[in-house]
């Protein structure tokens, strides 16, 4: 950790980690406030389709740009899109056509996955910067990408900071809430097509295999010790910035791929916190 603070203080060679790091510490409150809805409502597979599905939008991106030369169409712009359609189909099937959650699921998941990858070979991509989507690289993070993330950061907390209550109803009694005269339906499109936005966030991050671990396992962490809603979001940011910290503060100095290793860390904590409960646990009822 003292060799990356050295690295981050570089006047001259710090500035791309420092900009890294500001990305990373403004998205984990929008990562924690949206990890703990997901993790609540538990649809971390659906995210995890949504997530998969936006490699579909970076290769299309891809393609415009070097096949039909437009230029102003980002691998960033394609994930956003595909991402949000993705996530308001999954709803719209799930909502009214009455498909099997898994069955949509896996559709979107394998359509997304496989078409960004041809559509990436197609436009003749290197093996390097497929990586990287997949992976995820802080580090590649563009002046542009910054300001887009951090504008698309402050629109989630915003919003799920405002509709607050009504996601908290759809979380935990959908069937009362729409008896109440909640919009249920209107409301759990946003919350899918928020969680879409924070997966745009994660993916330089931590890249698309690894967005569910940051979406998920700080909300996951945080729940061992809240037993209220906000208490749990509030936990989650703290231990998403933690994560992320650490797990650059161990990658870049040993040149360790960042996602991979932030991915790692917050896996750690979460099964270091539940076996401890665990045995906790077992010593409490056996001492009954």
């Amino acid at each position: 950790m003292n060799e990356f603070f050295r690295l981050l203080n570089d006047p001259h060679g710090g500035i791309f980690l420092r900009q890294a790091l500001v990305v990373a510490l403004a998205a984990s409150v929008a990562f924690g406030i949206m990890g703990t809805y997901v993790v609540a409502k538990r649809i971390s597979s659906l995210a995890g389709a949504i997530a998969h599905s936006a490699l579909g939008g970076i290769g299309a991106a891809h393609y415009l740009q070097k096949k039909m030369d437009i230029a102003w169409f980002e691998p960033l712009h394609g994930a956003l899109v595909a991402a949000l359609l993705s996530a308001f189909l999954i709803g719209f099937v799930i909502l009214y056509a009455r498909e099997r959650e898994d069955t949509i699921i896996s559709a979107i998941w394998v359509t997304g996955m496989s078409l960004g990858l041809i559509l990436l070979k197609l436009s003749g991509a290197k093996s390097v910067d497929m990586m990287s989507y997949v992976l995820g690289d802080i580090l590649l993070v563009s002046p542009s990408d910054l300001w887009l993330l951090l504008a698309l950061d402050t629109v989630v907390v915003a919003l799920a900071l405002i509709y607050y209550s009504k996601f908290v109803a759809i979380c935990f009694d959908q069937e009362f809430a729409e008896l109440r005269g909640v919009h249920v339906r209107v409301y759990y499109f946003l919350m899918l097509a928020l969680v879409a936005i924070s997966i745009i966030l994660l993916m330089n991050l931590v890249g698309i295999v690894l967005v569910i671990a940051l979406l998920v396992l700080p909300a996951a962490f945080a729940a061992r010790f809240a037993n209220r809603l906000h208490t749990m979001m509030a936990l989650s940011i703290l231990a998403c910035m933690a994560f992320v910290t650490i797990g650059m503060g161990v990658s870049v100095p040993y040149d360790i791929p960042t996602g991979a290793c932030i991915a790692a860390v917050a896996a750690a904590a979460y099964f270091i916190v539940l076996v401890v409960d665990s045995i906790q646990r077992r010593v409490s009822r056996s001492s009954i």
